[in-house]
């Protein structure tokens, strides 16, 4: 799991690049060279567990192989892609609002990340093909 946390750091500060070149990444751990504050990217934080559980729902459901890897590569794409946003946000949040980012990153985040999960196995449920349809 570290490789793949490390890239999420790394990915999430390039992101905050864009707009702040006053970040650093060491490992797993985003700082601000501004002020010092840090965040560090831990085991459910890093998607793994949202994707598992998308990874999940897309095999137990009876759909063609082809359907099912096409929906789990977009799908952890599309997790992953808002976990990013996740990271970058709560970094900020953590230097501008930290009375308000545990509850952000506790409440908000995870269930905003679990309803990305939902949203994304809905609309992959929707192009799979109805029974008696050939697959296009």
């Amino acid at each position: 799991m570290l490789p793949w946390t490390e890239a999420l750091a790394r990915i999430s500060a390039g992101l905050i690049t864009f707009f702040d070149s006053h970040v650093i990444v060491s490992g797993k751990v985003l700082q601000s060279t501004t002020n010092g504050f840090a965040i560090s990217i831990e085991a459910g934080c890093n998607g793994i567990e949202a994707a598992i559980v998308l990874i999940a729902a897309m095999l137990a459901f009876p759909a063609p192989w082809k359907h099912r890897l096409t929906g789990i590569v977009a799908g952890l794409a599309a997790v992953q892609a808002l976990n990013v946003v996740r990271v970058a946000s709560l970094f900020y949040l953590g230097q501008w609002r930290a009375e308000i980012f545990e509850f952000a990153h506790l409440y908000v985040w995870q269930a905003l990340i679990m309803f990305d999960v939902l949203i994304v196995w809905l609309i992959w449920m929707r192009t799979l093909p109805r029974r008696g349809e050939a697959a296009p």
